[in-house]
Formats: structure tokens, sequence, C-alpha cells
């Protein structure tokens, strides 16, 4: 995690330095917007911006924009004036923070900025095996390549990956591949000298350069252009990099990680994907199994979801009924753990009661889940199923095997030789238990002409 913090505020914001620092940030300080864009341009890069609200907040969001630097603004201010706070969040800031800092609240702001409180929840063995192999080649710097539907928590087992290596105490940079345009992605990996294009008013350090000594993940690589492909093959060959505009190469020590979540094997039989860059990317492939093929994962992360939730909401933490983890796990989870996390979510604030019901697992339209995908017919086919089971409960298996016999024969219009095939008993049986019924004033239907049973029409009939 970095923070930059920007401005002095008469020293109180040495304390919320401390705070950071103590919770694992790594702290650089610039006094004004130009020295917080030499700083960010230079090279160290922020993953948020700690802004004095008495600066003009509004220009700097234009400058970061201008020269499409990405980071979070949260103002801060040693007054709780509202109107000061209202002004910054409406200049772009993400956040207002008073002055002298809260430490829960700092620790919270970074926590939820780096989001590194995602955990890595499993007890599927399909999910253990990749954590086992990602264990095992984390303290190595060959490159990782993670694949996956969308959702599955492929940057979560990135940064995993990070932490347990020897680059740990240095940069992780994520760059999204698809979420950057052509014409700019190449800037953004590789940097830029001042003047390379219209726009380009200073050097730019690129995120190559940032990750000096730790590692780069390029999210959904498969997006990124094949002639910029070419490019990435030098860099990861060579350990260099050209800035754009540049007359020199710039040395890099970095890892590499690179996820995607279509087949790549694919991509480079349709000639949109370089197979050396692949080769190079792919030493060790993590494939993250759909959460629908880890289905001892569901409960887990679902129990965790709530705890989180209910925490973070302030509401009670309510344990998950029968019937609601029933719907949990018959649900396919196209969207995977990010579905799921969405979806308890919603279940910690809708839920009323002791327990978190199925009328709490709901789709973002307020639809029941188990019923929102359903075709109108099978949805009130599985609700009747539903009943007729609930309907069972608490008899003897003497009063339903009667009505079964009862009902049968009855759709049988008192056949006692149909009835006994459809049964699966002897026709001896069948009558045995038929007396026994009438015999307790139980009435009966009576017996049908032999060989009468309701036909089929004739096709044409």
């Amino acid at each position: 995690m970095r923070l930059l913090i920007v401005g002095t505020l008469k020293g109180q914001l040495t304390t919320a330095t401390k705070i950071a620092m103590e919770n694992g940030a790594t702290v650089t300080h610039a006094e004004d917007h130009e020295q917080a864009m030499r700083v960010l341009r230079g090279g160290k890069g922020a993953d948020l911006l700690l802004v004095d609200v008495a600066l003009d907040i509004r220009d700097l969001v234009m400058r970061l924009e201008a020269e499409h630097i990405h980071a979070p603004i949260v103002a801060c201010g040693i007054t709780n004036d509202a109107r000061a706070a209202v002004a910054a969040i409406h200049a772009g800031a993400k956040e207002y923070i008073p002055l002298p800092p809260d430490p829960e609240l700092i620790a919270a702001v970074l926590a939820a900025v780096a989001n590194d409180s995602r955990e890595l929840v499993y007890r599927d063995e399909a999910m253990a095996r990749v954590i086992k192999l990602a264990q095992q080649i984390a303290g190595s710097d060959a490159s990782v390549m993670i694949t996956g539907e969308s959702g599955t928590g492929k940057e979560v087992l990135a940064r995993y990956v990070h932490t347990r290596s020897a680059r740990a105490k240095r940069p992780f940079i994520s760059i999204n591949c698809a979420a950057i345009p052509e014409h700019l992605l190449e800037s953004e990996l590789f940097g830029h000298e001042k003047g390379a294009f219209t726009g380009a008013i200073a050097r730019r350090i690129g995120k190559f350069e940032e990750a000096t000594g730790g590692t780069l993940l390029l999210d959904e690589i498969s997006e990124m252009d094949v002639r910029l492909q070419s490019k990435l093959l030098r860099a990861i060959q060579e350990r260099v990099i050209d800035r754009v505009g540049g007359t020199k190469p710039v040395a890099v020590d970095i890892r590499i990680i690179a996820t995607s979540n279509r087949n790549l094997a694919d991509a480079v039989r349709e000639g949109t994907f370089r197979e050396d860059l692949l080769f190079r990317l792919n030493v060790v492939n993590l494939k993250i199994p759909p959460l629908r093929e880890r289905p001892a994962d569901i409960m887990e992360l679902a129990q965790h979801f709530v705890k989180k939730y209910a925490e973070a909401n302030g509401v009670p933490m309510r344990p998950i009924s029968a019937e609601a983890k029933r719907v949990l796990s018959t649900n396919r989870w196209q969207g995977n753990v990010r579905e799921l996390e969405n979806t308890m979510h919603r279940a910690v604030l809708m839920a009323q009661g002791d327990e978190i019901g199925p009328d709490a697992i709901l789709t973002p339209d307020g639809d029941r889940l188990d019923l929102a995908r359903t075709p109108p017919a099978v949805a009130h086919a599985t609700m009747a199923a539903e009943q007729v089971t609930r309907a069972l409960v608490g008899r003897t298996v003497a009063d339903v095997e009667r009505d079964l016999i009862l009902e049968t024969l009855k759709h049988c219009l008192g056949n006692r030789t149909h009835a006994a095939n459809i049964l699966g008993i002897s026709i001896r049986t069948l009558r045995n238990k038929l007396n026994e019924y009438a015999d307790g004033g139980i009435p009966i239907t009576p017996a049908g002409t032999p060989g009468e049973y309701p036909r089929a029409p004739m096709i044409g009939a």
C-alpha cells in the first residue's frame, strides 16, 4: 500500500503518517500539487492520495485525469466543516477524514483502498490443490499465468503469491489491460518522455519501472493488442524497457504475473495472442476452478461474507438457515465468488428474524435467487414438489403407504392389476392391503373391468 500525503496541515498529518506506516503503508509527502505530480510521474506511484482540504482538489483531479494517473483522493482537514467535506467530495474526493485522525478510521480507509482485507477462504479439495501449487512456486521468480472465469479471485491469488515471495516488501503493481485504451496502454506500461505525444507534458514513469524490485500483475492480458505484445515479450526476455519517445533502454527487475479469463491457446490459434509470449508467461499455470466445481467452498465463503458484512454494517451476525444453505448450494454461480459475495452482502441487509432464510437470498432485482432464473412453469413445479415433500414430514410410513396405494388405484380406475404393477408389488399384496383398509372403514375405488386402463389417444384420433 503506497500513500502520498499532500499538504502540511500544521503537523497534523504527522500522526496520519505514523498510523499509516503502522498499518503497513509506504508513505511519501508532497507540499503541493506540483510536487505531488512530480512524485507520481517519477515512479514512486501511489495507491491513495491523502490531500489537505484547503488545497484545490478539483485542480488536482484534473491534473491526474490529464496525465491518465489513476489514484483515489481522500480529503482531510482539521475541522468538521460539513461544507468543506461536501465541496471536496463534489470536487472528486472519495471521502473526507477530520484531523487529528482516528487510528481505526485511517486503518479502515487504507484497507478499503488496498483491498488487502480479501482473504483466501477455501475448503474444497479442488481449490486446495491450486493453493498448494501457489505456495510451492511463490518463492521463485518464475512468471505465473493465473486463469479462470471472471469473479473466481485471480487477482486475490496473485497478491497471495506476491506476499509469500522474496519480493513481498517491494511494490505490487496491477494494471488492467482491458480497461485502458490501446493507444494509452503502451505509455502506462513503459512510461514516456516529455513531448513523446500530444499531452505528454512531462516525463512519466510506467508500471514496469514502478514495479522494479517487486511484482507486476498484467490483469486480463488476453485483451492486449498483438502489436504491443511484441514489446512486452522483449521487456520480459531482456529485462529492459523503452519509454515512449525514449532514446535508451531502461533496466527493470520485476516478476510478472498475468491473468486471463479466456483460453489463450484458442487465442493463439485465432492469431490474437503471440505463442512465444504465452510460453514466456506460462511457466506456471494456476487454474482456478469456477465456484460451481468447488461446492465445499460455497458455504465456507458464504459464512465468511456474512461475518464480514455484518461487522461492516453494524448488524447482528445471523446464522444461515438450512433452507438458505440449500438455495446457495444448488445455485450455478455464473459470476463465481464475486456474485456470491454480493448475494451474501444483500442477505445480511435483508434478513429478518434470527436466521438468514431463503427469502433473503435475492438477486440484485430483489427476486428470490432460487426462482429468478427458472422458467415460471419449472418454478411452479419446484414449489409444488417442495410443498408435497413438506406435507410428508410428521406422518407415519403406514399413512404415506396407504395414501399412495389408494391414489394409484384411483388413477387406474380401480384396476388392481395395473395398480399393482405401478406400485411394484404383487396383486396378492395389494388385495391384502385393500382388505385391511376396507375393514378400517376406508372407501376403496371399485374394481374396474379387467384390462381397462386409460389409454393414450392415438395420433390423429
